[in-house]
């Protein structure tokens, strides 16, 4: 009996750990965020993470709330009866029936697409998809604004992404994300190509909304050519190192970041592939990559 308690503790912490580590790579986090935000030391995730330790009711809490979402999310294994209910109804219906639901369910609700909302083009996706470069030229192409959800976030509160995070932690940070696509929406009416963040999807009220008032594009890559593009880019920030001496990332570094980028985009691409269309970037020039992101947005109305 005491050998079937020890495997069943074992297995329940092992779980736990999974679960955390899976919400942590949905929100971009590393060990050492989550660490900083939570006030748990780095040493004891590492822990918890992989099914060792103890783990009290107030770590539990305090890593959740790191993570912006509750504790329950964190422990329930299913979703609620009710929504299991209205699962099973839609499993009934057809391709139609789907959309007519779709927007019965918006007009009745109000999370109905949003006036204009196939003029604003919103890109979504992992850095080094080419969300940027690829924006850019969109926007000159449709005659509209770029603007970088990132920035708008840092003009909304004031002051920088680091220090948001520092001072707010993850809620508030998705809080000023939220009122930033609200304002962008409404001063883009007639049109706008955005950027978002890589996490943006993983936030379901905030992807919501980005779906309800912006069309939606994601930029397909493959982990190797996300890499790529992002070392091309010296953007260090996947491998929380410098460059050495010889111009050169540590081979355990560069190992290190890509399992991350691979987990994270495991972790992410079923929220991606809500997305309105899909772009992908693989193999492809920065030219043909656009004509294939021109054909995939609406056009805009005269």
């Amino acid at each position: 009996m005491h050998v079937t308690i020890e495997q069943d503790s074992k297995a329940t912490l092992s779980e736990l750990g999974g679960r955390i580590r899976a919400w942590r790579a949905r929100r971009g986090m590393t060990r050492r965020q989550l660490a900083n935000d939570s006030g748990l030391s780095e040493r004891f995730l590492a822990d918890v993470e992989t099914g060792k330790g103890n783990v009290s009711i107030n770590s539990l809490e305090s890593a959740a709330r790191a993570l912006n979402i509750s504790i329950l999310e964190l422990l329930q294994d299913a979703p609620p009866q009710a929504l299991l209910r209205v699962q099973d109804l839609l499993t009934r219906l057809d391709d139609m029936q789907l959309d007519q639901a779709y927007t019965l369910l918006g007009s009745t609700f109000g999370l109905g697409d949003a006036k204009g909302r196939e003029q604003r083009v919103a890109l979504l996706g992992l850095r080094g998809a080419g969300k940027s470069t690829l924006g850019v030229r969109l926007a000159a192409q449709r005659g509209v604004a770029f603007v970088e959800l990132d920035r708008e976030i840092e003009r909304e509160a004031g002051t920088s992404m680091n220090e948001i995070l520092l001072l707010h932690g993850q809620a508030g940070y998705r809080r000023y994300e939220r009122r930033a696509l609200f304002r962008i929406a409404e001063d883009h009416e007639s049109g706008v190509v955005m950027t978002t963040g890589g996490s943006i999807v993983s936030e379901r009220e905030t992807f919501d909304l980005l779906q309800s008032r912006f069309y939606c594009v994601w930029l397909k890559a493959s982990p190797e050519e996300h890499m790529s593009r992002v070392v091309a880019q010296g953007d260090m920030r996947p491998f929380n190192t410098t460059r050495g001496e010889d111009g050169k990332i540590a081979q355990g570094a560069m190992g290190e970041a890509m399992e991350d980028i691979r987990r994270i985009l495991s972790s992410r691409e079923s929220l991606y592939a809500r997305a309105d269309a899909v772009v992908d970037t693989a193999a492809r020039t920065e030219r043909q990559s656009l004509r294939d992101l021109e054909r995939a947005v609406p056009a805009l109305s005269q």
